[in-house]
């Protein structure tokens, strides 16, 4: 990469040697030839960066780890769109085209946000820094290993652009650490405390969240291959998976609320009718939770409080005649419902079919 570079040192040597030898004035005079112009100083930027983040939980920590240094623009915020059908608008373009640094998902989530970037902007990756490529599943805000690896990078890209800045990045990045760690903490206790749990998912928005706190996913894997190859599941794959939200297989159901079809509104119909609990998770942030963090915090809290409340209904929940009664609907805000009744099968993770490569 460098060979290039090696009949220039080699002349160099041998000028200086000749310098040496015959004491040439004109090799060290000190002087400037009249054609050559002193090197100029590049005057660092003082202007905030301009960040473009391809959707808002990335932007989120962007902005986060930025501070006041930083300018960001999230182009997918809305959990009313569909995040994998998305083609940006002229304006978004625009945006894009004027972004010094652009904060992607990658995978093949949102390919068009990194692929006519101007020359000098800079590319931060969730994907590429854990190593997961198109075909993987996407949804990387909810691994604890991307979101630490995107929190770091976006510190050491601002400290390139900004140096003199270096230490207000690395003191937003060391609290961004804080908040994450206790996060983790909390993952920790969930662990604990749902131990045995299972669910199944329309589409694998939450795995890595659900794969951190160590749950099982029971999902068909006929179905989770057609979702993973963005296809229709066929008749028997929907039919298996009825019949384990009917038999309660699984204790609870995660539904994509972005994500809606004829298939998925069967599947979550047949959980309703089975009075299993529906919990909806959508893509991207939203509005009521300012940061990846905090809504990260409240799905899994929202998940602690719906468990616990099925387990005690069936635990306690009988009729007069002694029969066990059918647990009502519940709702939680921050793009999350939930209905009625679970069981737990003390079985350990089996993760089959999926892919981490957040792991």
């Amino acid at each position: 990469m460098h060979s290039h570079q090696r009949p220039f040192l080699h002349a160099f040597a041998a000028g200086i040697a000749l310098c040496m030898a015959f004491g040439t004035a004109s090799c060290s005079n000190g002087e400037t030839e009249p054609n050559q112009q002193p090197a100029e100083t590049k005057t660092e930027q003082t202007t905030p960066i301009e960040v473009v983040a391809s959707i808002n939980q990335w932007g989120s920590v962007a902005e986060q780890i930025g501070g006041s240094h930083v300018k960001v623009t999230s182009i997918l915020s809305s959990t009313t769109t569909d995040a994998h059908d998305f083609e940006p608008k002229t304006k978004d373009v625009d945006v894009l085209d004027k972004a010094q640094v652009i904060v992607a998902n990658g995978a093949g989530y949102d390919s068009w946000a990194t692929k006519t970037p101007r020359k000098d902007a800079v590319s931060v990756s969730a994907a590429q820094m854990v190593g997961a490529v198109e075909g993987d599943n996407p949804h990387l805000w909810f691994s604890s290993d991307a979101r630490n690896a995107m929190a770091k990078e976006l510190a050491d890209t601002y400290s390139r652009i900004m140096p003199k800045q270096r230490k207000y990045f690395s003191a937003r990045l060391k609290a961004w650490n804080k908040r994450e760690l206790k996060l983790e903490k909390d993952m920790e206790k969930s662990s604990k405390s749902l131990k045995g749990i299972s669910y199944a998912s329309t589409e694998p928005v939450a795995y890595y969240l659900f794969s951190d706190i160590g749950l099982t996913d029971k999902t068909p894997e006929g179905y989770s291959q057609s979702t993973a190859d963005g296809s229709q599941p066929s008749s028997e794959n929907l039919q298996e998976f009825q019949k384990l939200l009917e038999d309660h297989g699984t204790d609870f159901l995660v539904n994509n609320a972005q994500e809606t079809s004829d298939a998925t509104n069967i599947i979550t119909g047949t959980a309703h009718k089975s009075d299993l609990p529906v919990i909806d998770i959508s893509e991207q942030m939203p509005s009521d939770c300012k940061d990846l963090i905090e809504w990260t915090t409240h799905l899994i809290t929202t998940l602690d409080e719906e468990i616990a409340k099925e387990k005690d209904k069936a635990t306690d929940g009988t009729d007069e005649t002694g029969s066990d009664t059918q647990p009502s609907d519940a709702k939680s805000d921050s793009g999350s419902k939930s209905s009625s009744e679970s069981t737990t099968d003390g079985t350990s993770p089996d993760n089959t079919g999926q892919t981490d490569p957040g792991k």
